[in-house]
């Protein structure tokens, strides 16, 4: 029957990669089925039908008869302006009873989470159903269910094979600002000619991801095959996970988990190693920055989250390696994508003015790394060292972003603004935590000269009126916005008044 039917109205609104609907109070579809605002409505056009969330509007924003949408799905529906869409109730979603279970302290198998990711993956949750599932999935999380939720992700996406050996692999467990050396760690591995297909995420609760700070030299949102072709060309690439569906259901959740700001022990643990099982790797190198305001805050538990992705990864066939680095600062100057990617290629060009702590872990994990794939225990440090001083992963670097659409140089920001410290002394401790959201609030990551570049460390001596940091911003709204929220916090970077000894 043609009575749900109305006309596709494109409103032009991005919704946050969210599919919405718009309909009119006076809707007489609206008002048949029930519908209310926040409800979920099935919508199809010919053979493409979504799900989607309903907003009510006044009579004046959509005309009688129309349906307006947001414009991803627009986008999914290839919808014509004036183009019938039939609209109704959504089936009920059967997968919602096993998060109730979940919820309830019930464990759930593998087959369980294969039903409610292939849900996630056809947008058939909302988001207030993905923060349940989030929730339940953080509590009472055992080997074993981690395991099975870690495998169904790798279940709903695409699983790549490389047909060469060995397939190597390197995460960061996140929570400290700046550390960005993955870009130097695939250019070291790769040119000592191992094969290392990176995929990368965008930042969920940080300042930058190394997704975000590649993009900001070269092309990172590659299609499947164009990551097969860099990788056939240069042996490495470091891409947008994203793009290339890989762990599509981890994807949906990290869009939630930014918002909710969390990022618990068994999702980081099945995120990271799905994203790795399905890029095809076969050794991996995790890093876990341990310290009072990093994500992981003591070494007891480091040793633990280590422990825990060492026996999932043996479950699903990876041989995971578990680096417990030092949390308390940041690491390198920069922290937001242009100014993580500025420090990044002072290390690979071996300036004498690059970060000397990001040129010191990029080398220890890139050694690591090396002898998963084989070179001989005690000698991967001066392997990586070598590759490093000889200009070797400079050229590797550039040909990989070569291959990838081009190298450009990072962005740099209109607005500066430096932070000075209040009184002489030595510097004892920094804040992670509140320099990662200040970075955000200056616009970081979504603008990508955004940020805070760093001047001072742990036991540097100071004097009064002398820059700690200077915020970088691109528009003098979002630098006064920042300096609002700084204005609001105790010291970020704590000074004694002892003497530097």
């Amino acid at each position: 029957m043609d009575e749900n039917r109305l006309k596709a109205k494109r409103m032009g609104i991005d919704a946050q990669r969210k599919c919405v609907a718009y309909m009119s109070s006076s809707c007489h579809v609206c008002r048949a089925e029930g519908f209310n605002a926040l409800s979920r409505v099935r919508l199809t056009v010919g053979e493409r039908h979504l799900i989607a969330d309903l907003n009510i509007c006044q009579e004046s924003i959509i005309p009688e008869g129309h349906i307006g949408l947001s414009e991803k799905a627009w986008q999914l529906l290839d919808c014509q302006p004036g183009q019938a869409v039939s609209v109704a109730h959504p089936l009920p979603l059967a997968s919602m009873a096993k998060v109730r279970r979940k919820f309830f302290g019930h464990q759930l198998l593998q087959a369980d989470y294969e039903a409610i990711l292939f849900d996630v993956v056809a947008e058939r949750y909302s988001d207030v159903q993905l923060t349940a599932f989030l929730a339940a999935a953080s509590k009472d999380m055992h080997e074993e269910e981690i395991t099975a939720l870690t495998s169904a992700m790798v279940a709903v996406g695409e699983q790549l094979s490389w047909h060469r050996g060995p397939v190597l692999d390197k995460h960061c467990v996140g929570g400290l600002p700046g550390n960005r050396t993955t870009p130097i760690v695939v250019a070291v591995v790769a040119a000592n000619g191992f094969c290392m297909p990176k995929t990368s995420s965008r930042a969920i609760t940080s300042p930058a991801g190394t997704a975000d700070t590649m993009e900001t030299m070269t092309q990172v949102d590659l299609s499947l095959n164009q990551m097969r072709s860099v990788v056939a060309r240069e042996g490495a690439c470091l891409v947008w996970g994203g793009a290339v569906n890989l762990s599509p259901a981890d994807d949906i959740l990290i869009r939630v988990e930014r918002v909710l700001d969390i990022d618990s022990d068994a999702q980081l643990i099945a995120s990271v190693l799905s994203k790795k099982k399905a890029a095809g790797a076969g050794a991996v190198l995790i890093d876990i920055p341990v310290g009072p305001t990093a994500k992981v805050r003591t070494d007891v538990a480091g040793e633990r989250l280590a422990s825990t992705l060492k026996a999932v990864g043996e479950r699903i066939g990876l041989r995971v390696h578990a680096r417990i680095t030092d949390g308390r600062q940041p690491i390198g100057r920069g922290i937001g994508p242009a100014l993580e990617a500025r420090d990044v290629l002072a290390v690979l060009q071996n300036r004498s003015d690059a970060p000397g702590d990001l040129r010191l872990r990029a080398l220890q994990l890139a050694g690591d790394l090396l002898e998963l794939g084989g070179v001989p225990v005690g000698e991967g440090f001066r392997r990586a060292e070598q590759t490093l001083s000889s200009g070797e992963a400079l050229r590797k670097f550039l040909a990989i972003c070569d291959a990838q659409g081009g190298f450009r140089e990072p962005t740099k920001a209109r607005f500066k603004h430096p932070v000075t410290a209040a009184r002489n002394g030595v510097v004892r401790d920094v804040d992670n935590r509140v320099l990662a959201r200040l970075a955000k609030l200056a616009g970081a990551p979504a603008t990508q000269s955004a940020g805070i570049e760093l001047h001072v460390r742990l036991g540097d001596a100071v004097i009064e009126g002398e820059p700690l940091f200077t915020l970088h911003a691109d528009t003098r709204g979002e630098l006064t916005y920042a300096l609002a929220y700084l204005d609001m916090q105790q010291e970020i970077f704590v000074i004694s008044e002892e003497e530097a000894s």
